[in-house]
């Protein structure tokens, strides 16, 4: 089973459709180290702090040449964006921080060719590199949330032993199996299709569809799912779905919709975005008529004009819903909690009754040893050290309880000979040359042992 994660076709991210986090984290250490260079040899930072730059030939360039580097290099990502958004006539964010660095750029193109005026490079530098450092920062958000859909996806084997016709098995990719083939699945191993037990008996962990911690008692008929844990005995298994028609795809899916759905707020917010976009144009080129009438310098207006479309870019607007939604949905499907539209998400907030199931979902959905009661002639820590000795080389669940409490106690648990497990009841082992057994209900009736009231 293959999963590729795909960006929705709107939201606040989707204008790096194809983009990645080590392309915005690569494009922005190197215009950060030009833009460096840029301020160094520039005019600001030699005023601010009243230095002359280091001497190098042809230092006059190096702004022109860094600046014109860092905006086709740096800047073409926003260059791009913009015009998406320009074809689907929704004018947003990218439109904005595009007529910013298009503007300062131009006007610093023409400074250096001879229009009077002072450039605007290191403005522009600064500009693109912040600008790169945010959508960082966003991509890899986007992505981390995406990352629980590959979790998931961790959970099917990579292989499986598919039983041949003359009864020996063989080690195939899980994409190689096919509807009708018969696998064996082995004790710890994971379960790699959908499909029935044609023979043995076992226990199957299947938490991560269930929540339930104990292990689900598997025989001859009973379904198994792709991805849970045979905890005890081997299984033949006939495969039934593969590939996407498995639950475990199904998960996936209505883990990839809900991140890709859309809801009112982020609707809301998206025309918000491009009313804003339309207001910040406006506010700009009312800037514009303004300093020219008053007779402001080229320079100082269009520093102003860069200045209002860039304060007014709507970035977070168009970004914390989407974000917020994303890592929420991703963060639930890692803990159990399926969201199958974000509308449904967004609803919650109406919720006044909620009716849960116990185990896995109010409790931890694991095993803890909470108490003990100790027939007299043994201590507590001395029954608990004896019970983890038998139970080391078993799979349970509870022994792995058991085993963590001694740990938790600091004992020093002894070395248990031959363990044997009794399917559907416990497991005994020799310990010091005595024969222990530790178990439930059904263990006591096979002993004929009557537990004290």
């Amino acid at each position: 089973m293959t999963h590729s994660p795909k960006h929705d076709s709107h939201g606040g991210h989707d204008k790096h459709a194809g983009h990645s986090v080590d392309m915005f984290r690569r494009k922005f250490w190197i215009s950060l180290v030009l833009t460096v260079s840029t301020l160094v040899w520039g005019h600001m930072l030699p005023q601010l702090f009243g230095y002359q730059p280091p001497p190098v030939p042809g230092a006059q360039w190096i702004a022109p040449l860094f600046g014109t580097v860092i905006f086709v290099y740096g800047g073409w990502v926003f260059l791009q964006g913009a015009w998406g958004e320009l074809r689907q006539r929704l004018p947003g964010m990218m439109t904005l921080i595009s007529l910013a660095i298009s503007v300062a750029f131009g006007f610093s193109v023409a400074v250096t060719l001879g229009y009077p005026g002072m450039p605007l490079w290191e403005e522009l530098a600064t500009l693109v590199t912040v600008m790169l450092l945010g959508h960082w920062i966003e991509m890899r958000s986007v992505f981390q949330a995406q990352g629980a859909l590959q979790e998931l996806a961790k959970l099917l084997p990579s292989t499986a032993e598919r039983i041949t016709a003359d009864e020996s098995t063989e080690t195939v990719p899980v994409s190689a199996l096919r509807v009708g083939d018969v696998v064996l699945v082995r004790p710890g191993a994971r379960i790699p299709a959908d499909g029935v037990v044609l023979q043995g008996k076992s226990r199957v962990d299947e938490s991560m569809i269930t929540g339930e911690s104990l292990p689900v008692r598997k025989g001859e008929g009973d379904e198994v799912i792709a991805g849970t844990v045979n905890a005890e005995g081997s299984l033949r298994v006939k495969v039934m779905k593969t590939g996407e028609g498995t639950a475990l795809a199904g998960i996936m899916r209505l883990v990839e919709q809900a991140q890709h759905s859309r809801s009112r707020a982020q609707d809301l917010a998206d025309r918000a975005a491009f009313y804003l976009t339309l207001l910040a144009v406006g506010a700009a080129g009312a800037t514009w008529v303004v300093w020219t009438w008053l007779g402001a310098d080229s320079a100082f207006i269009v520093q102003r004009v860069v200045s209002v479309l860039v304060v007014a870019c709507p970035h977070a607007l168009g970004l914390a819903i989407p974000l917020v939604i994303a890592n929420s949905t991703a963060l639930g499907a890692l803990n159990g909690l399926l969201v199958r539209d974000r509308r449904g998400l967004e609803e919650a907030r109406r919720i006044d009754t909620v009716v849960f199931d116990k185990t896995g979902t109010l409790t931890l959905g694991e095993h803890r040893v909470v108490g003990m009661y100790v027939k007299e002639g043994f201590s507590e820590d001395e029954a608990l050290k004896l019970a983890a000795a038998v139970e080391r080389d078993a799979e349970h669940p509870v022994a792995r309880a058991i085993l963590a409490s001694a740990a938790a106690r600091g004992l020093s648990v002894p070395l248990a000979a031959d363990f044997r497990a009794i399917p559907g009841q416990g497991v005994e082992a020799e310990v010091d040359g005595r024969r222990f057994w530790v178990g439930g209900p059904n263990l006591l009736q096979s002993l004929k042992i009557e537990p004290e009231p």
